[in-house]
């Protein structure tokens, strides 16, 4: 089940969900907008290595904003800081957003109960389109989980984005035992 707008607000008071900065003007019917934070980052090798940390080259967007080009993937991150307790937060791209050809996730909208951090956007676009640092740029949606919890995301010892940041964060694929 989705959580309502009335509902999230009581896990907010509840201390199960928290958004910084919080603006209740983001609040939808059951949504909550998140904003395009102030950095982006791209790889600096052409060709990605999953078995090696590939690592990134991170940017501020000016304030005429930054156009973002097809055949290329951008890492962004959201302005806003979350953490969920209780619920699974999905993030999906606003339909705006999607309208102007911005893909901000590839594969990985879900989070895990117990995730603390801003979200890291997997950005593509299928033409050239200017994007700004503010802008709303995805909405967050929480469902509700059946049974208890053994294992919080922020408490797992092998978690690999758990240190806060409001810089995007790269691929830590490397990491995995396999």
């Amino acid at each position: 089940m989705i959580l309502t707008d009335r509902q999230i607000l009581e896990e907010m008071e509840n201390g199960n969900i928290l958004v910084e900065p919080f603006n209740r003007a983001c609040l939808g019917t059951n949504s909550y907008d998140v904003h395009l934070g102030r950095y982006l980052a791209t790889y600096k090798d052409e060709v990605l290595d999953a078995r090696k940390h590939n690592e990134i080259e991170t940017f501020e967007i000016p304030e005429e904003g930054f156009v973002l080009q097809p055949g290329r993937l951008y890492l962004g991150v959201t302005l806003e800081y979350t953490e969920t307790h209780a619920h699974v937060p999905f993030l999906e791209g606003k339909s705006s957003v999607g309208r102007l050809g911005i893909d901000i996730h590839a594969t990985a909208g879900k989070g895990d109960v117990g995730f603390c951090n801003t979200w890291t956007l997997e950005i593509s676009v299928s033409q050239p389109v200017r994007i700004y640092y503010g802008m709303p740029i995805g909405q967050l949606i929480y469902f509700e989980v059946k049974g208890g919890i053994e294992n919080y995301y922020n408490k797992k010892q092998n978690a690999k984005y758990n240190n806060r940041t409001i810089t995007p964060v790269e691929s830590m694929m490397w990491m995995n035992e396999w």
